[in-house]
């Protein structure tokens, strides 16, 4: 088994990047098919053809020319054709070309002075040698410096180096699917005979999508398995302390607030240790349920932990959630990079002593100098913003915490097995009482002038409104208008009532600009999206978000989310330069039809695919290399099962089988699920 892995990998050590299955497991995006052999007069301009020609005569450059480029002419029955090489040797050309001789060229067709011409030719064999033609040559995706030729030479020759891997998939599943051996379907995406070959429904494609998604539920399956036999402990609690803070709400808890809290502490009384997800539309009611859930951990005498990914956010939080605690007794502190001295040692004594019940901060909660009296329950606050690693090194602070990630990002069911496999899901569908609808429109730049009018009269009226820019500074590369341009073109009209607020200012200058908004001191809000998660400003009632076209459907659903908050009618503009491409027509179209945020997932991952669904690919996020969940979508649901199958008959992985899929864990690196394995 190690010999098979040396091979694949190189002279690497397992662990480390498999540099040959980089190449091996990318698939190519389209084929050349060079069976097409139409004769030039009929060969259609911009066609890669094939085509049987004599060769009539050579015309080389002349000396000293060297932007001239030599010229072989030759023809067939249909007609006649120009082979144009720049810098090409002579006696080289003159070799493989003999003047008398039929040769087959294959390349782009195209029209010169109204004569048909192929400039360098990406094959020309002798009749002898068309056998070694690549009749259907794969096309893959490339990267800056990279020639096609140079990536499939090296990707043939990866081929040929990838051993026989042992079989990993269940027999029936095998034939079920008709699914080829694991290396035969790496023959046929990168060997084609036929288009069909690489298509997605094709069988060999199938397969290696299998491939792809068992590894990827087996080591989500094996980290939950690790998880819960690090034994918790029940946290009972008797409800004393969640009843003062529902009392002291201003309003009643949703159908499902209160369904959610049902399901996180009963898993809170299990032995075993929580890892669930808690979904929840932007505006649902997350904090509360979080906060709920961390009072029940008070009363069983735990101390809890809220990590979120930014400052700005934390102290959102801190200022929801402090005085709503303190109203049940309980002391809340706020640990970010900023606190300092004899703050920050208050802080840490606190936490030590356990007279602090609840943290709230970044990840400084799990910095080597922070340690817990006796730290039960973690939340983590958009999961996608953190990696795995930091999730476990929180998780290490304490013995074996339960642990709730939150996201108000609406993830598609598909993507919840692919990201959050590990993970039971709770989902909050309502949104709190009061809130009212937001109306969406669409506008082109082209009525700027007009929508700075009508913000205007709106902080004539008393309205708190957000501007949203795409960049910070401009930018020569791209032609949007950035945060800070945008604020200077308002200044002149709003003077003292326009805000700034963007991801380079400190974070003093965010929070001064921030609580100027919040307090009414500034009316407009020029800002990036650094707003886009958690920030409370329940009287803003217009959000302008300006080149709406560049932003995918997530986020824009996020920035959207930040009025609507109070019992004012709200006003979403979304702000687009044209001319609009599809996916960005689909997409704004989307925005104005709906404000259901699992429904706009689901129509993002349509649009965008999976990869980007959470705006960008962040560490923890999943990135499918074969795999498609549009495609492939069956396929994640039998990997589930599957691999849940097998851990619950093999949890070490040692038969025959689990050998096999330790193999397949290495080959999709998910060699820290292999890690753990071996860590017992």
């Amino acid at each position: 088994m190690t010999s098979l892995l040396a091979t694949l990998l190189g002279t690497q050590p397992p662990g480390t990047e498999p540099r040959v299955g980089n190449l091996v497991y990318l698939p190519p995006n389209s084929v050349i098919d060079r069976r097409n052999r139409p004769g030039i007069a009929h060969a259609p301009e911009g066609a890669i053809v094939t085509l049987e020609v004599r060769v009539d005569r050579h015309q080389p450059a002349p000396s000293g020319r060297s932007n001239v480029p030599h010229r072989v002419f030759a023809h067939d029955d249909t007609g006649e054709i120009g082979l144009v090489f720049f810098h090409a040797k002579l006696a080289w050309l003159e070799n493989i070309m003999p003047v008398g001789e039929t040769v087959i060229v294959s390349g782009r067709m195209e029209w010169f002075n109204g004569r048909p011409t192929m400039v360098h030719p990406d094959h020309i064999a002798s009749i002898a040698d068309a056998a070694s033609l690549p009749l259907v040559e794969p096309v893959y995706p490339l990267t800056a410096g990279l020639s096609p030729k140079v990536l499939a030479r090296g990707v043939q020759e990866a081929l040929a180096r990838a051993p026989e891997m042992p079989e990993w998939i269940e027999a029936p599943v095998l034939v079920k699917h008709a699914f080829p051996t694991h290396r035969q379907a790496l023959e046929t995406i990168h060997r084609p005979q036929d288009p069909s070959d690489i298509a997605l429904d094709h069988p060999a494609r199938q397969r290696l999508a299998y491939d792809e998604f068992l590894a990827g539920q087996l080591a989500l399956a094996l980290v939950r398995l690790k998880t819960r036999r690090l034994s918790g402990r029940k946290l009972e609690g008797d409800g004393s302390l969640k009843a003062k803070i529902i009392a002291a709400l201003p309003y009643a808890l949703t159908g499902s607030q209160q369904q959610a809290i049902k399901e996180i502490i009963a898993d809170l009384r299990e032995p075993e240790r929580m890892l669930r997800l808690l979904q929840g539309d932007v505006g649902s009611g997350k904090t509360v349920v979080g906060l709920l859930a961390m009072a029940h951990a008070a009363e069983s005498g735990g101390q809890s932990a809220l990590m979120v990914p930014t400052e700005v956010l934390a102290r959102q939080h801190y200022a929801t959630i402090a005085p709503l605690a303190a109203k049940a007794g309980l002391r809340t502190a706020l640990l970010t990079g900023r606190e300092k001295g004899r703050e920050r040692e208050d802080i840490l004594d606190g936490l030590r002593s356990g007279t602090i019940h609840i943290v709230i901060g970044t990840h400084a909660l799990f910095q080597e100098k922070v340690s817990y009296h006796d730290l039960v329950f973690v939340i983590i606050d958009e999961q996608h913003r953190f990696g795995v690693h930091q999730r476990l090194l929180l998780q290490s602070k304490g013995s074996a915490p339960d642990m709730l990630v939150m996201t108000a990002t609406p993830i598609p069911r598909t993507l919840v097995l692919t990201a959050f496999g590990d993970m039971d899901v709770s989902k909050l569908t309502e949104k709190p009482a009061g809130r009212r609808p937001i109306t969406t429109a669409i506008l082109p730049m082209e009525r700027l002038s007009e929508l700075v009018d009508r913000m205007r009269r709106a902080i004539g009226d008393g309205q708190k409104i957000y501007w949203i820019c795409p960049l910070v500074e401009e930018s020569e590369l791209v032609d949007l208008i950035s945060a800070e341009e945008r604020f200077q073109s308002l200044q002149p009209m709003l003077g003292d009532q326009i805000g700034l607020v963007h991801g380079r200012m400190t974070g003093q200058e965010k929070d001064a600009a921030m609580l100027a908004f919040k307090n009414g001191e500034t009316r407009l809000l020029v800002a990036t999206t650094v707003i886009e998660v958690g920030v409370d400003v329940p009287d803003a009632t217009i959000i302008v978000i300006e080149h709406a076209e560049r932003f995918g459907l997530a986020q824009l659903h996020q920035l959207r989310g930040r009025v609507g908050r109070g019992d004012k009618p709200s006003t979403c503009l979304l702000l687009y330069k044209g001319p609009l491409g599809e996916v960005a027509r689909a997409r704004l179209e989307i925005m104005r039809e709906t404000e259901d945020g699992f429904r706009i997932a689901e129509e993002d991952l349509k649009l965008r695919g999976e990869g980007e669904l959470l705006g960008t690919r962040q560490s923890g996020t999943p990135g499918f290399r074969l795999a498609s969940i549009e495609a492939h979508q069956e396929f994640l649901e039998i990997a589930r099962k599957d691999a849940r199958y097998i851990l619950g008959r093999d949890p070490e992985l040692q038969s025959a089988r689990g050998e096999a899929l330790r193999v397949l864990l290495y080959l999709f690196e998910r060699d820290e699920a292999v890690r753990l394995l071996r860590a017992g």
